[in-house]
């Protein structure tokens, strides 16, 4: 028996090479972007940090606005962002704290903004209010109240973590 070999002619080898080159290259060209692309999904994700933001003893029955920064990563890109909440102490002694983005357009809200009502949280941008619990108030454009930031005391002093909505709280 006589093996017969099948030879390759030249076309075929060059057709052979230039494939695989092409798709070395190719593959070359796509891992960094296929990286790139779920780079944020592979990352360990830190939201729902607690930032320490007051002591406890500070606190007291009128709201105060009290300002943290966090570091924030969105997908790669990383800043640092201020955030802020109404802080306050309710005639329970319980802490509250309140976000201060208006339910109606997100504009911030101020803490006796209104001369009209001094004692309830106001919005400017169309004349929003809530109560100091942070329930909107009947007949004015915020449908609902305002959030709540998650809390814990430590060491005497208040950290804050992410917000809830009003009727997770």
């Amino acid at each position: 028996m006589s093996e017969k070999k099948q030879q390759v002619s030249r076309r075929q080898f060059l057709n052979y090479t230039l494939t695989g080159v092409g798709g070395f290259m190719a593959a070359g060209m796509l891992a960094p972007m296929v990286r790139f692309a779920i780079d944020p999904v592979l990352t360990a994700q830190t939201s729902g940090d607690f930032k320490s933001v007051a002591n406890v003893d500070d606190i007291t029955e009128e709201p105060q606005r009290v300002d943290w920064e966090i570091d924030q990563v969105d997908a790669w890109y990383e800043s640092t962002v201020t955030k802020t909440a109404w802080v306050y102490k309710d005639e329970n002694g319980d802490i509250v704290a309140l976000s201060p983005i208006c339910k109606h357009l997100g504009c911030m809200v101020t803490w006796a903004g209104s001369e009209e009502y001094p004692d309830e949280f106001f919005c400017p941008c169309h004349e929003g209010r809530y109560y100091k619990s942070g329930e909107n108030v009947p007949g004015t454009p915020p449908s609902e109240g305002l959030d709540y930031y998650e809390y814990k005391i430590e060491n005497g002093s208040l950290l804050l973590g992410p917000t809830k909505p009003r009727g997770e709280a």
